[in-house]
């Protein structure tokens, strides 16, 4: 059921948990203002490395049992956030994790990377006809931090969303070089009471602030990101004011979400996706 307030964003994200890291704080934002909000995750996240000793068993090396697993983690990520809906692109385990770049994971017959860009636009052009959302939001084209299937979700999220009729605005989810630098700082000044690795300054991938068109403010959804952080048991940390991956660097959590609009009108969107869009 679409919202009253008539505000409508679709979300596309790679794996499970990627929805939670980049634009968290964005989903639970819109949605506990009303508005329609949809997730669409391209696949199970079935490559991931897992954190807790007692899930090891899960993984593609061994059961290879996560992709199931981590769609729960994902259900209780979305009940933490609010969201309205989610989708699997092509349905649940259509296309599989195709692992980082070079990893025999991409030769799997339903690899991510492997299938048909036509074929994937048009299953999420499906889904952009049918709930006919203003805003579409996903990676650039570097896909955040160069996973291969980000930046498939990239190619087919730009097809499908330029086919749309609905579509009126497409921004690609970054982040700040300046707020992750300040939040860097602030835990560097919290010291031993950080239980991850702080990274130097330059080590996180980021976007330079003069790129960046719009600053959603987060900040009274942080309560409701990190306990969508840690849903994701096995792929994140958590802790006070950070998170980490598998390999332990700490990730600060600035009071905004970032992104570059790629395309549709630019007034209106410095601090809101719908901005100057509807009334």
């Amino acid at each position: 059921m679409i919202s009253d307030d008539g505000r409508r964003v679709l979300l596309v994200h790679a794996h499970p948990d990627d929805e939670s890291i980049t634009t968290g704080g964005t989903i639970a934002r819109y949605a506990a203002e009303g508005a329609h909000v949809t997730v669409v995750t391209c696949t199970l996240g079935e490559e991931g490395e897992i954190i807790p000793p007692g899930l090891q068993q899960l993984g593609a090396w061994a059961s290879d049992q996560l992709g199931g697993y981590r769609a729960g983690e994902l259900a209780a990520a979305g009940a933490a956030l609010g969201w309205t809906e989610h989708r699997y692109l092509g349905g649940i385990g259509r296309w599989r994790d195709s692992g980082m770049a070079g990893t025999p994971s991409a030769e799997h017959p339903r690899a991510f990377v492997g299938g048909s860009v036509r074929e994937q636009a048009r299953q999420l052009l499906d889904i952009l006809d049918e709930l006919r959302p203003q805003v579409v939001v996903t990676y650039d084209s570097f896909g955040g931090y160069g996973h291969p299937d980000h930046i498939r979700a990239h190619e087919i999220t730009m097809e499908a969303a330029a086919r749309a009729e609905s579509v009126r605005r497409v921004f690609h989810t970054v982040s700040s070089a300046t707020a992750t630098a300040r939040g860097l700082a602030e835990l560097r000044e919290a010291g031993d009471d950080v239980p991850f690795r702080i990274p130097h300054d330059g080590e996180l991938p980021t976007t330079p602030d003069e790129k960046i068109s719009t600053v959603v403010d987060i900040g009274a959804q942080l309560d409701r990101k990190f306990a969508a952080l840690a849903a994701h048991e096995t792929q994140i940390s958590v802790a006070e004011n950070c998170f980490a991956l598998s390999n332990g660097i700490a990730q600060p959590v600035p009071p905004a979400e970032y992104f570059v609009l790629a395309s549709g009108p630019a007034e209106g969107a410095g601090t809101d996706l719908f901005g100057g869009l509807v009334p």
